[in-house]
C-alpha cells in the first residue's frame, strides 16, 4: 500500500539545516563519518530532488525506515549478539542508535555497555556512554553498575563511588554487583592498606543487609594475599565458608598464588591437595612456583601428575615447565620437550620460541640460537621485540658485536622497534669491549626514544668510572 504526501518548503529547509549542522558536527571519538551517515546524507538529497518536484511516493515500510542506514537495525545486531565486538564497530552500531526515532532504551544501550566491558574496552564504554546522557537517555541501576566496573578496572575509584553516589540519588539501591565490584576495584589497586578500605566496603553491605557473594570474598582474599596477608586471607576464607558461601576454584588459586608468591610453596601444595577439583590454573601456578623456588624436581612430578589425572596441560603449563628447566641448568631435557612440541600439534607462540632461544644462549649455544631465530619465519612464527633482544644479547656474549649491531639496525627494518632492554643490553656489550664511542651514540639515541640506563648498566658505569676505564663524561649522559 502506498501513500502520497507532501512536504512544505519549510520543513524541508528545517531538516537540510539539521543534517548540515550534524555533518559539520565531529563525530564521536573523533572517528570518521560512517557508512550510514554516509548513506542519510546520499538519501537526504535524492529525496529533496524528488521532493522539488511535487510529490514523492513511499511505501509504509520505506517510509518508516527513511533513517536507517543499514539494512540491519540496531536491534536485530544486539540480538545476533556482540560478542568480541570491535572498538570501530561498536561506535558505528552506537551512532545508529542515537539517530534512532524513538531513542533506543537504556536495555539496549546496557546490552552494548555489557559487551563492551567484558573484552575490556572500559574507555570506550565511559565514552560511550556519556554520549548516550548527552541524548537523553538515562542510566538505570544495571548501567551505572557497568560504570563502576569500568572506573573500577582503570583504577579511578574517585569516580566509580561518584557513580554509587548517582546511583544512590537516581533512587537505586546498591547491591551485590555493586559494592562487590568496588571491594574488587580496591583490591585491584595494590596500594599498602587498600585491604582495611575494601574490608570497610564489606561491613558497609552486610550493615545494609546485602550478602556478599563469592566474587566478594575473592576479591578480598586476593586483597591479602597481594598484601602477603596470607594467615587474614585464610581466615576471611573461614568466614566465606560459615556464611554459607562456598568457595570455589578461584578462591583457592588466588591463596595458592599468594603462597608461592611469598615463598611458601609447600603451603600452596597443601591447599592444593585439599581441592576436589584440580584444574590447569592450580597446576600451573604450583609448578611455577616450585621452578622459582628451585624444586624443579617437584615441578616435573606435578606435571607428571597433571597428566595422569587427564588434566591437559596448555601452553603456559610448557612455557613455565620448559624455562623453569632452562633456568635450574636442566637445558636437555627443555630441548627434548621442545622438540616434542613442535612435533604435535599443539599451537605454539613466540612465547615458548623466546624461552629456548634463551636458554640455548644461557647455555652456550649460541650458533643453534641462531639457527632457531633465522627459522622462525619458516615456522609461521613472527619474532617480536624479546626475541630479538634475547638474540642480540647471545650474540653480544659470544663477542660478535658487528653481528649484533647489524641485527639491531635489521630489527628497525622488520618494523620492530627496540625496547629499553635491547638498548642497554648493546650499550653494555660496548662498553664492555672499548667501544665506547659506539655505546655514547647508542646512548643518546635511547634517550631520544624516551628510554633510560638500568641498574646493571648504571652500576657496569660506576665501575669503569671508579677504576678510571671512563670519562665522567658518560655519568652525566646516563642521568
Amino acid at each position: 500500500m502506498y501513500r502520497r504526501f507532501r512536504l512544505k518548503s519549510s520543513i524541508l529547509h528545517g531538516i537540510e539545516q539539521k543534517l548540515l549542522t550534524d555533518w559539520n558536527r565531529k563525530t564521536l571519538l573523533a572517528q570518521p563519518l560512517s557508512n550510514s551517515s554516509i548513506w542519510i546524507m546520499k538519501r537526504f538529497f535524492q529525496t529533496r530532488l524528488l521532493l522539488q518536484t511535487g510529490t514523492l511516493f513511499l511505501s509504509e515500510r520505506a517510509s518508516s525506515t527513511l533513517s536507517k542506514g543499514k539494512k540491519v537495525s540496531y536491534k536485530e545486531r544486539l540480538r545476533s549478539g556482540v560478542v568480541d565486538i570491535k572498538k570501530d564497530d561498536a561506535v558505528e552500531l552506537f551512532q545508529s542508535m542515537i539517530v534512532s526515532r524513538p531513542l533506543p532504551t537504556i536495555i539496549h544501550f546496557s546490552r552494548l555497555f555489557s559487551s563492551l566491558a567484558k573484552t575490556r574496552q572500559y574507555e570506550l564504554v565511559l565514552s560511550l556512554s556519556k554520549q548516550m546522557e548527552l541524548h537523553g537517555v538515562a542510566h538505570n541501576n544495571y548501567t551505572l553498575n557497568i560504570m563502576i566496573n569500568c572506573f573500577s578496572r582503570r583504577r579511578k575509584l574517585g569516580f566509580a563511588f561518584s557513580a554509587m553516589a548517582k546511583m544512590l540519588k537516581l533512587g537505586y539501591e546498591p547491591d551485590t554487583v555493586t559494592f562487590s565490584t568496588l571491594v574488587n576495584g580496591l583490591c585491584l589497586e595494590g596500594r599498602e592498606g587498600k585491604h582495611v578500605e575494601a574490608k570497610e566496603l564489606y561491613y558497609e553491605m552486610i550493615a545494609r543487609g546485602i550478602d556478599p557473594d563469592t566474587v566478594t570474598y575473592n576479591s578480598l582474599i586476593y586483597g591479602l594475599c597481594m598484601e602477603k596477608r596470607l594467615d587474614e586471607a585464610n581466615q576471611m576464607l573461614d568466614v566465606m565458608v560459615s556464611k554459607g558461601c562456598s568457595p570455589d576454584s578461584v578462591t583457592y588459586n588466588i591463596i595458592i598464588n599468594g603462597y608461592c608468591k611469598a615463598k611458601r610453596v609447600e603451603d600452596g601444595l597443601k591447599l592444593f591437595r585439599k581441592m576436589s577439583l584440580r584444574e590447569v590454573v592450580s597446576y600451573n601456578t604450583l609448578v611455577q612456583g616450585f621452578c622459582l623456588s628451585g624444586k624443579i624436581e617437584v615441578a616435573q612430578e606435578l606435571f607428571r601428575e597433571m597428566v595422569s589425572r587427564g588434566v591437559d596441560p596448555d601452553t603456559v603449563t610448557y612455557n613455565i615447565l620448559v624455562d623453569g628447566l632452562c633456568e635450574n641448568g636442566k637445558l636437555e631435557k627443555a630441548l627434548e620437550i621442545f622438540e616434542d612440541l613442535q612435533k604435535s600439534e599443539m599451537a605454539l607462540d613466540i612465547g615458548i620460541f623466546n624461552i629456548i632461544i634463551h636458554g640455548m644462549c644461557n647455555g652456550s649455544m649460541i650458533d643453534k640460537a641462531w639457527e632457531l631465530f633465522s627459522s622462525l619465519a619458516h615456522k609461521g612464527v613472527k619474532a617480536d621485540v624479546k626475541t630479538y633482544t634475547i638474540m642480540i644479547g647471545g650474540l653480544c656474549k659470544k663477542g660478535s658485536l658487528s653481528e649484533a649491531d647489524m641485527l639491531f639496525r635489521k630489527m628497525e627494518e622488520d618494523g620492530i622497534a627496540p625496547n629499553e632492554c635491547t638498548y642497554n643490553t648493546l650499550i653494555r656489550a660496548h662498553l664492555g669491549g672499548s667501544g665506547v664511542a659506539t655505546s655514547v651514540e647508542l646512548i643518546e639515541e635511547m634517550k631520544r626514544c624516551g628510554f633510560s640506563a638500568d641498574a646493571s648498566t648504571m652500576k657496569m658505569v660506576i665501575d669503569m668510572l671508579s677504576d678510571g676505564r671512563l670519562n665522567k663524561n658518560l655519568l652525566g649522559m646516563l642521568s
